[in-house]
């Protein structure tokens, strides 16, 4: 499928993504660490379609490829690859994933591209509030590293039992498969950025 420039974002079809629609679908299911189940409730389309689309067996009808393409929080152009550029993906700010919970926004800077081993989000916290609570994303997987940089505020951070007072400009590099969590104590929001790379450390 030839690649085309779309005005609210771009997608990159050399990252590891499959060729066909639903080779897409399955890399990209696979990359967010959904099941077939787990898509089908996201996307109101059963399980047994879901399938069928994955192994080429049916093509999607416009109607359920929106239905998919919303289950994996892109857009249809996105899914179909209509707003691709060559090795580039561009998120707009209009496009971000994003999730809020008890004062926590997060907004998810980087596409669930299939072989990703780095994600960037920005991280909004209100007074009082805190990462790390129900709903947010499981603990990183063993070996990964995080790299957080407060853009806006004060943060403390606090893992493996210690506390580290963060103001803004500071970074802090740390074992993200160990419990931890940022908060705000201060009277006024704060922002960082946080960069989880997986697997990078050994032993």
């Amino acid at each position: 499928m030839a690649a085309a420039t779309d005005k609210r974002g771009a997608r990159t079809g050399e990252a590891g993504a499959g060729g066909t629609p639903g080779e897409r679908v399955k890399s990209l299911r696979e990359a967010m660490d959904l099941s077939l189940r787990d898509l089908a409730e996201r996307s109101g389309v059963s399980a047994p379609m879901l399938s069928q689309v994955e192994r080429g067996e049916t093509s999607p009808t416009l109607a359920v490829a929106e239905k998919i393409a919303a289950g994996l929080e892109l857009t249809l152009s996105q899914l179909l690859r209509l707003d691709e550029g060559r090795h580039v993906v561009v998120v707009r700010a209009g496009d971000r994933r994003t999730r809020k919970r008890r004062g926590h926004a997060v907004d998810e800077l980087t596409p669930p591209l299939p072989g990703q081993r780095a994600d960037v989000s920005l991280h909004t916290l209100a007074p009082g509030a805190a990462t790390g609570g129900p709903g947010d994303p499981p603990m990183h997987e063993p070996g990964s590293r995080e790299t957080a940089v407060v853009i806006e505020g004060a943060v403390d951070l606090f893992i493996d039992g210690q506390r580290h007072e963060l103001a803004e400009g500071d970074a802090v590099t740390f074992d993200a498969d160990l419990p931890h969590h940022f908060e705000n104590n201060a009277e006024t929001p704060s922002r960082l950025v946080a960069v989880v790379a997986a697997g990078l450390r050994r032993g």
